[in-house]
Formats: C-alpha cells, sequence, structure tokens
C-alpha cells in the first residue's frame, strides 16, 4: 500500500452546472482531510460540494454560504472518495470561490 499526500485547487467557474475537483486514479482512494473554500471578490456568496457515483449524486453541501473575503474550513471529519466517485462544485457567481482539497491518496 502507498500513501501519498496531495491537494487540488480550483476556481469554481460551475453555476448551473457543477465541476469536477477530484476523482481518484484507477485502483486508489481519495482520503480527503480538508475542504477550504474563500470567497475572493469581497461579495457573499455560496457553494454546493456533491459527490456524484455513477448516476447518483449526493449532496455534501447545499447552498453554503460563504461570507465576502472569507475563507470557512467544509470538513469536520475525514471523507473518502472511492475510485469511480467525484467530488464536484458549484457557486451561485463563477468565479468569485476558490477551493482547496487535501487529500491522501491510498493505492
Amino acid at each position: 500500500m502507498t500513501i501519498r499526500y496531495k491537494n487540488v485547487k480550483a476556481i469554481v467557474t460551475g453555476t448551473t452546472t457543477a465541476q469536477s475537483i477530484l476523482t481518484p486514479a484507477n485502483a486508489t482512494t481519495a482520503v480527503i482531510k480538508s475542504i477550504i473554500a474563500c470567497e475572493q471578490s469581497g461579495n457573499a456568496d455560496t457553494i454546493t460540494l456533491t459527490i456524484t457515483a455513477g448516476s447518483d449524486v449526493f449532496s455534501l453541501f447545499k447552498v453554503k454560504a460563504v461570507s465576502a473575503n472569507t475563507s470557512i474550513e467544509l470538513l469536520t471529519a475525514p471523507l473518502v472518495l472511492a475510485e469511480s466517485e467525484i467530488l464536484k462544485a458549484a457557486a451561485a457567481t463563477a468565479s468569485r470561490i476558490h477551493i482547496v482539497v487535501s487529500y491522501m491518496e491510498i493505492s
């Protein structure tokens, strides 16, 4: 078993369609340790995070408020993402929210 510590950074551009943020590689599992969302424009906004597994969509945060010029930690415990699952994000307004996802990749 190999463990690698990684992160992915994204500017959330998806508004009506959620954008893919993290998909574990084949034969790997991602243990997400942190998801930080930061509002960059000086205007309050909202973020929605989901996990897609096949045709099923599971909400983690639905229209979660992010205050102007503020960063928030969205996770209070680790979150496991299997190899076929996709972490997706959408915001009320494109390009206002930046996110950083820190995770362990286990293969």
